[in-house]
C-alpha cells in the first residue's frame, strides 16, 4: 500500500511552505514517527515524520516551495524491510581462527590506481565540465570520496546555493572572485517584508538613555551561585529588564497597546517577546504573563524558549501574541542601535553592551558601567513624553532593583502610604 505524506498547516495565515531539508533519502526505509524531512514556514521550522513502515519515495525536493495540503512524498508499507548485515571485516574475524602471518612469495608487483577523496571519475568530469558544477558542491560518494556520475547529477536537482567563480592569476598565486547565490528561506523573505512595512506604516522613532549597571551586576556577582544551586539556571540581565519593563508598561499602558483598524487596544498583561539570533533568521518567542513570573521563572523560560529558536524547534503559538519586545544587541558588541518595532506592538526595548565610562557622581567623576539603552516607539500611538517617562522608569529600577518590588514606586512611599 502506498501511504501519502501530505504537508500539514503550520497555522490557519500560512498557504504555503519550503521543504528545507530531507532527513531521510530516496529509497530508505523509515519506521513510523520517525522525522523524516524539515519544513520552512514563515514563522517557524517544523518537521514531517513518517506515518507509516516502509520505503520513502520523494515527491518535492529540497528547495522547493509547495501549498499546504500537496504530497511531499510516498511511502510504499510493503517493501520489506532490509535484514541487518554485518561488515566483512567482522564476519571474517567471527570465523577465521587467527593466522600466523606467512610471508609471501616473491610476486610480480601489481599496481592499484587510487583516488583521493573529491576526485571525479571520466564520466563525473565530463558532466561537470558541460553543466559547469564545481568539485566544492558534490559530495563524493565513491570508493575514498570519489565522485560519480550519480553524484553529479545529485548535485544538479539541488536548489540551493550555486557558485560562479572567476579568478584572476597572478605570479604569487591566485585571487578569488567568486560569487555565491542562495535561495531566501520563507522565514527571511517574511521578515524582510515585515521590516520594510514597519518603516512604511508606523511613525517610529526612537528614544535613549544610559543606565548604571552597578547595582545589579553587584548582584549578580554576590548571589550568583546560590541562585544557580537553587533554581538550575544562571541569573543574566535579561530578567531584571524583563521585571522592569513589566513595572514600567503597568504605569505607562499606551507603550504596552496596539491599534487595530480605528481602535486602541491595551493589553492588561504583558506578554514579553525576547528577539534571539536563529540560524535561519531572528526569531522571537514569547514570554506570556512575565508580570506574574520570578526572576529565576522568566530566566527558566529565556533559556528554553531560545534554545528551541536556535535548534528549530520552536512552535508558531510561542511566537505569536507579544506586547512589548526587547532585543540585546549588546551580545554581539553593538553599542547603540535603533531596534524596528515587532508589529502589531507598539514598542520595543534595545539593549547593548556594558562599557564602564567616567560619569559625574555627587560631584566627583568615577568609572562606572554604563549600558545605552533604546526605545523604538510608534508615535500614533505613543507620545514622547510617554515614551521618554517610561525609559526613565526602566532606567530607575534597573538602578536601584528593590523598585521592582514595589513596581517602580519608591519603597518608603510605598510604607508611608504616600
Amino acid at each position: 500500500m502506498i501511504v501519502e505524506i501530505k504537508v500539514p498547516s503550520p497555522g490557519e495565515s500560512i498557504t504555503e511552505v519550503q521543504i528545507a531539508r530531507w532527513i531521510k533519502k530516496d529509497g530508505d526505509y523509515v519506521e513510523k514517527d520517525e522525522e523524516i524531512a524539515e519544513i520552512d514556514s514563515d514563522k517557524a521550522t517544523l518537521t514531517l515524520a513518517a506515518e507509516a513502515d516502509g520505503v520513502l519515495h520523494i515527491k518535492a525536493p529540497e528547495g522547493e516551495t509547495i501549498a499546504v495540503g500537496t504530497v511531499a512524498c510516498t511511502i510504499d508499507t510493503d517493501a520489506a524491510k532490509p535484514a541487518a548485515t554485518t561488515t566483512k571485516q567482522e564476519t571474517k574475524s567471527q570465523k577465521e581462527p587467527e593466522q600466523k602471518p606467512v610471508a609471501p612469495a616473491a610476486t610480480p608487483e601489481k599496481k592499484t590506481k587510487s583516488y583521493a577523496s573529491g576526485t571525479p571519475s571520466v564520466a563525473a568530469e565530463k558532466l561537470m565540465k558541460e553543466n559547469k558544477v564545481e568539485p566544492a558542491q558534490i559530495s563524493g560518494t565513491g570508493k575514498a570520496g570519489r565522485i560519480t556520475k550519480g553524484d553529479v547529477l545529485e548535485a544538479m536537482k539541488q536548489p540551493a546555493a550555486v557558485t560562479t567563480s572567476a579568478t584572476v592569476a597572478k605570479n604569487d598565486g591566485v585571487i578569488s572572485r567568486e560569487v555565491r547565490r542562495e535561495k531566501m528561506t520563507m522565514l527571511r523573505k517574511k521578515l524582510s517584508q515585515r521590516l520594510v512595512a514597519v518603516k512604511q506604516e508606523t511613525a517610529m522613532l526612537t528614544t535613549f538613555n544610559e543606565v548604571d549597571m552597578s547595582a545589579i551586576m553587584n548582584i549578580r556577582k554576590q548571589y550568583k551561585d546560590v541562585f544557580k544551586e537553587k533554581h538550575g539556571v544562571g541569573l543574566g540581565f535579561m530578567s531584571f529588564f524583563t521585571k522592569a519593563v513589566c513595572a514600567a508598561l503597568k504605569s505607562f499602558p499606551a507603550v504596552n497597546a496596539q491599534i487595530d483598524g480605528d481602535e486602541i487596544v491595551y493589553n492588561n498583561y504583558c506578554d514579553i517577546g525576547i528577539a534571539v539570533s536563529a540560524p535561519k533568521g531572528l526569531m522571537v518567542p514569547v514570554i506570556r504573563n512575565a508580570e506574574s513570573l520570578t526572576l529565576a521563572q522568566i530566566e527558566q523560560q529565556v533559556l528554553e524558549l531560545a534554545g528551541k529558536a536556535r535548534d528549530g524547534k520552536i512552535t508558531i503559538d510561542e511566537m505569536t501574541g507579544g506586547t512589548f519586545t526587547i532585543t540585546n544587541g549588546g551580545v554581539f558588541g553593538s553599542m547603540l542601535s535603533t531596534p524596528i518595532i515587532n508589529p502589531p506592538q507598539s514598542a520595543i526595548l534595545g539593549m547593548h553592551n556594558i562599557v564602564e565610562r567616567p560619569v559625574a557622581v555627587n560631584g566627583s567623576v568615577v568609572i562606572r558601567p554604563i549600558m545605552y539603552v533604546a526605545l523604538s516607539y510608534d508615535h500614533r500611538i505613543i507620545d514622547g513624553r510617554e515614551s521618554v517617562s517610561f525609559l526613565v522608569k526602566v532606567k530607575q529600577m534597573l538602578e536601584d532593583p528593590t523598585k521592582m518590588l514595589f513596581e517602580g514606586n519608591d519603597p518608603i512611599k510605598v510604607l508611608l502610604h504616600l
